[in-house]
């Protein structure tokens, strides 16, 4: 059953406060809107950094009013999201359904679909990408492209609408490569808005609105201010009724604002069809 009960998270370390939302909820499955800018799990190269995993086993722990309610005493996550992604993080709240589904992920079966806010114009409406991937040699935190060793990595992009210079992109992907994404579009010459590793560059309105005049001695703040990439559709199996169970993230604000901005400055955004972006 659907549920738009909201979890408040707290840091008392970092004073930090988050409102995730729950997307979908029912016996055996929590899946929350992960706010960007949270890592999901504990990090490799720093094991001490705050994550949602983290927040969520403190208030297990401590009996958080949100956890008694639902008699919670285990939650996993059954995939990650990037720091910066936003949206839909699926969670398994007994050991049984954390091994059903992590045979799903490992065979390939969920299907996840992004949305990415891209420098560029796609010459086509749709294009799949189909590159190996690998962690960079010399570069830690970093993939590249390689054909000879990298893992097998797919993703379908389909075109939502597209302005002059940017276009907003649906990619799906079955197989779950770190920064799949974010490597496929550079390749495709389509790096993503706000990614610095991967080519990408803030989004700032004076690039966009003609005659844009800053206040002196200001300091202009990008559109947004992250990876512009949200993870807004994922479809699995269900580990008991075994129907397949879509769940979907609306979109964040600052993609929201973002697009406002696009539509109204850079040139009147044409739309191929596949879903139209919220106004």
């Amino acid at each position: 059953m659907a549920n738009s009960d909201i979890i408040k998270l707290s840091s008392p370390e970092t004073e930090e406060f988050w409102k995730v939302p729950i997307l979908f909820e029912d016996e055996c499955l929590l899946a929350l809107n992960k706010p960007s800018d949270l890592p999901t799990s504990p990090d490799r190269e720093d094991t001490n950094r705050l994550n949602l995993m983290r927040l969520l086993h403190r208030d297990i722990a401590r009996g958080a009013p949100w956890v008694r309610d639902r008699q919670l005493t285990y939650l996993a996550n059954t995939h990650r999201l990037d720091f910066e992604t936003s949206g839909v993080l699926l969670l398994a709240k007994n050991k049984p359904t954390l091994i059903a589904l992590a045979d799903q992920f490992g065979s390939e079966r969920p299907i996840r679909g992004y949305l990415a806010l891209v420098h560029g114009t796609p010459q086509n409406d749709s294009f799949d990408v189909e590159l190996k991937l690998s962690p960079h040699p010399a570069k830690i935190g970093l993939m590249y492209v390689d054909q000879k060793g990298g893992k097998r990595a797919r993703t379908h992009c389909e075109v939502v609408e597209r302005w002059s210079g940017y276009a907003l992109i649906k990619s799906q992907t079955s197989t779950s490569r770190t920064h799949q994404i974010r490597v496929h579009l550079k390749a495709s010459k389509l790096p993503l808005v706000g990614d610095s590793l991967y080519g990408g560059h803030p989004l700032l309105l004076s690039t966009l609105k003609p005659q844009y005049r800053l206040k002196p001695h200001a300091v202009e703040n990008p559109l947004i201010t992250r990876v512009a990439l949200h993870a807004e559709e994922l479809t699995v199996t269900h580990p008991i009724k075994e129907t397949p169970v879509t769940i979907t993230a609306p979109w964040p604000k600052d993609m929201m604002v973002a697009v406002k901005y696009l539509r109204r400055y850079a040139g009147g955004g044409a739309s191929s069809g596949v879903g139209t972006a919220p106004n």
